[in-house]
């Protein structure tokens, strides 16, 4: 990766990614730098920078956007909360420490669909709150209680939401370890975890939930 010049805080935040174990682990089994990736809310491009050819990210605030720029990557103005008015596919979206800021999960959720084509995946990011209750006292797992959140899930939860926007989990762990089988292990005690996950092809809300939806989802 070159080097930029950033305010030292944004330095640090590229650094930190860059050594990040999980985030590496995630790269390679997904081949992620090879691949066209949707970073919503991507920040200040500590992820995006490292995606592949014709990557995009989607952010708001203008002191991110301008990092984005400065390190050469393509980014759009845009809340993530609007129908946004981007006319393509991606074969990856990554969608890290977003959907607990959400005022709308399910509505974005439903959203972003049209930019993923039928093989394409969604790689979702969220803090969860842990199993063992006496956890959720050590410091270290309150992630989840962040002021800025506005919604709080469990893994089983986070499966749910995305479950009833029309997805197929396959996969939903910390990624620490490359041995899935590990790495389930550790996700049990895990402050966050990685939801993989493909849509749904022929995805229908039942009949009663279609009476009173909006009728521009009905079909995505």
């Amino acid at each position: 990766m070159m080097k930029i010049l950033f305010h030292p805080h944004v330095q640090e935040k590229f650094e930190r990614v860059k050594r990040s174990r999980i985030f590496n682990n995630l790269l390679k089994i997904y081949s992620l730098d090879k691949k066209k990736v949707l970073d919503i809310g991507c920040s200040d491009g500590e992820y995006l920078i490292h995606f592949g050819k014709g990557s995009k990210g989607i952010e708001v605030v203008p002191e991110h956007i301008e990092n984005c720029q400065k390190a050469g990557l393509e980014v759009i103005n845009a809340n993530v909360e609007d129908d946004l008015s981007l006319n393509e596919t991606f074969d990856v979206i990554w969608c890290n420490n977003l959907i607990e800021h959400l005022v709308a999960p399910h509505l974005f959720l439903m959203r972003i669909r049209r930019f993923l084509k039928e093989d394409s995946m969604l790689i979702l990011g969220c803090p969860v709150i842990p199993k063992i209750f006496l956890f959720r006292y050590l410091k270290r797992f309150e992630g989840y209680l962040a002021q800025e959140h506005l919604n709080f899930f469990t893994s089983l939860t986070l499966r749910l939401t995305l479950e009833r926007a029309g997805y197929l989990i396959e996969e939903a762990r910390l990624f620490y370890f490359r041995n899935s089988f590990l790495d389930k292990l550790l996700s049990i005690i895990a402050p966050h975890i990685y939801l993989i996950c493909r849509k749904v092809k022929d995805f229908q809300y039942p009949s009663k939930r279609l009476e009173i939806f909006t009728p521009k989802f009905q079909k995505q």
